[in-house]
């Protein structure tokens, strides 16, 4: 995956094996992890830290992951980030849920490598060219500087 775009990628699991696990998968694709080990704390990494991507565990204890993608959607600055939900649940409930609170993919525990960073490239191609689109209407919609003082 050389030619894969490289992101950070906020890694939230109660779970200290799996944030470890999946903090040297991402270490070897040359990604940049950052981890939290509940809702809370990712809320509160969301509020200093830019990422490109959201891993995210379902069951945690406090605040589940479902609550934490529905306040990250009702906050303007965090809507726009991809979150991948992790779950060892694959029951249709949770999966109608979480989409309807904006959950990019799913993933199953185990996760799958191949599968964690199709999805993870994915979510970053399309976030870089939302990205570059916004860049694109931004200037297109700034007025020109040179016809206004004509």
């Amino acid at each position: 995956m050389s030619d894969a775009l490289k992101g950070r990628i906020l890694v939230v699991d109660d779970d200290e094996n799996a944030v470890e696990i999946l903090t040297r998968m991402l270490a070897r694709e040359g990604h940049v992890s950052i981890s939290a080990a509940s809702g809370a704390q990712a809320l509160e990494t969301l509020q200093h830290e830019n990422v490109d991507v959201i891993l995210l565990d379902v069951m945690m204890p406090g605040m589940d992951g479902l609550e934490v993608c529905r306040k990250m959607r009702a906050d303007e600055r965090l809507r726009q980030i991809p979150v991948i939900l992790l779950t060892a649940k694959d029951d249709l409930d949770t999966r109608a849920r979480a989409m309807e609170l904006g959950v990019s993919e799913f993933l199953t525990k185990p996760v799958n490598r191949r599968e964690l960073f199709t999805r993870i490239d994915a979510q970053l191609h399309a976030r870089n060219l939302s990205r570059e689109l916004s860049a694109t209407v931004e200037k297109v919609l700034q007025p020109d500087s040179k016809t206004e003082g004509d």
